[in-house]
């Protein structure tokens, strides 16, 4: 039983991140299609799932398509109960439910004056006004879910939930702006991000080249505050330590360099997500630390 998530461009896509995160944190299996929100074929890929038009959208194994953020969340929660989608206390879930309809409807500010992006943090950027009251209605919802939840750190509910899901995006923003946020939130924004399925995402759209770059800033730039600068490079032969690629386990045909080291993966696809953030996949850290 696989379900097959249609997305945008993940490095720009806040609404793909969470419909990817919704299955890949439950451990929900999934096959991904990418639709083209940046090459203009976007209407196009869409017809297939019509009446859906915006990603991400969610294919269920019957055939079942269902758009929107929220239906494909309740959707996942009521077809897996006991994936842990929303939290297990009544007030919690109810709470947690909230927060996540607020988030859909609101904070039409900072998603207009921040896009998501996921390539570097701005330096300087001066929020509105606007901005800084939907960050304190962010930051008020928070502390709200803390107080039911009776959590100081982490998670909002304890565990992770969809709660978490619908705020990475946002999470992403304070970060990649700079926006001022308490301590607390500012350190539960990095745990977001830290998260590895968060950079798996963010390494996978670092895959792509944009030129022009969408959204971009007349601001100094600098780089993300997680996983570090990548010292991994590509080559463009071998031979490499491994014969089999990490992820698919079939035969090398690209390659990277790292710390003096080639490594080979199936396709380029694969060796560039490592390239962006060679931490982010265990795969490839366990086959590193075998092969010492």
């Amino acid at each position: 039983m696989t379900y097959d998530l249609f997305i945008g461009d993940r490095l720009f896509s806040s609404w793909s991140m969470r419909g990817w995160l919704m299955l890949e944190k439950s451990g929900l299996p999934h096959t991904t299609h990418m639709i083209g929100l940046y090459s203009g074929t976007m209407a196009r890929d869409m017809q297939p799932l019509a009446p859906a038009r915006l990603v991400p959208a969610l294919r269920l194994p019957d055939g079942t398509v269902v758009g929107e953020s929220l239906a494909m969340a309740e959707t996942l929660a009521e077809r897996h109960p006991d994936a842990g989608l929303w939290p297990q206390d009544a007030a919690a879930r109810a709470t947690a439910r909230w927060l996540c309809a607020e988030m859909v409807a609101g904070f039409q500010a900072l998603r207009s004056a921040c896009p998501m992006q996921l390539k570097h943090r701005w330096k300087g950027f001066e929020p509105t006004n606007e901005t800084r009251a939907d960050l304190t209605r962010i930051e008020t919802l928070w502390a709200h879910a803390r107080k039911i939840s009776g959590t100081e750190t982490g998670p909002l509910f304890g565990s992770y939930s969809l709660a978490d899901v619908f705020y990475t995006p946002v999470a992403a923003r304070i970060i990649g702006y700079g926006l001022p946020v308490s301590v607390q939130n500012h350190d539960y924004c990095m745990e977001l991000l830290s998260d590895p399925a968060v950079r798996q995402w963010r390494a996978m759209g670092l895959t792509v080249d944009y030129d022009p770059f969408p959204y971009d800033q007349p601001l100094d730039a600098e780089p993300w505050p997680i996983g570090g600068a990548s010292t991994a490079r590509v080559v463009e032969a071998g031979p490499s330590v491994n014969d089999l690629c990490p992820y698919s386990g079939k035969p090398v045909t690209a390659f990277l360099e790292l710390d003096g080291v080639r490594w080979g993966f199936c396709n380029t696809f694969c060796r560039d997500k490592t390239v962006a953030d060679p931490g982010a996949w265990p795969k490839f850290t366990q086959m590193i630390r075998q092969a010492v």
